[in-house]
């Protein structure tokens, strides 16, 4: 009987994770781009060269709120926005799915930034990125004081993430695939 309980969780949990996408898509552009603009504030006040950085990027993809619940079977989903010069180029969403031990919920910011225009003009014309697949995406760590690890930079494409508590260690892109959005 607890074995059927527990797989019965899984399923009910399993469907809810397919139906995010639908109400998450209600997003509209002018709540996005406030959620965007919100997030690279947090990002500058909680990365020294944060700024700086952002300014040698070709673009900077930013997923404001990327939800990920999971019990045993767990995704992820995320809708976010393209800046090119301080201008928003399009919307994306970003979704992943994993098998194995967890339990619980969380929501995460992503910023993914393309330090060239051979990355980004990959990106742009793949159907549908996936990270370890289509492009690595290095994830940026932070030493002391806030300080960016400057072998990460040398990388074209480079990747953070973080709560509101702060940036948030032992996470990775892989896996999750990144798609443009019509709106």
């Amino acid at each position: 009987m607890k074995a059927v309980t527990i797989r019965l969780s899984a399923l009910f949990l399993a469907l809810s994770l397919f139906s995010i996408p639908l109400t998450a898509d209600a997003a509209s552009k002018t709540e996005i781009n406030a959620k965007v603009k919100s997030t690279i504030t947090t990002f500058y006040s909680q990365v020294k060269s944060g700024k700086e950085l952002a300014n040698k990027a070709v673009a900077i993809l930013v997923f404001p709120d990327v939800f990920k619940a999971g019990i045993g079977i767990g995704g992820e989903y995320g809708e976010g926005a393209m800046l090119e010069g301080g201008k928003t180029t399009g919307y994306y969403s970003t979704a992943a799915a994993s098998i194995g031990f967890q339990l619980g919920a969380q929501v995460k910011s992503q910023i993914i930034m393309f330090m060239t225009k051979q990355a980004l003009r990959d990106f742009k014309s793949s159907e549908g990125w996936k990270a370890g697949v289509d492009g690595s995406v290095a994830l940026v760590t932070i030493g002391a004081g806030g300080d960016i690890d400057s072998n990460t930079v040398k990388d074209p494409i480079i990747g953070f993430i973080f709560s509101n508590k702060g940036l948030m260690y032992n996470l990775t892109f892989e896996g999750a695939k990144i798609t443009k959005l019509d709106k």
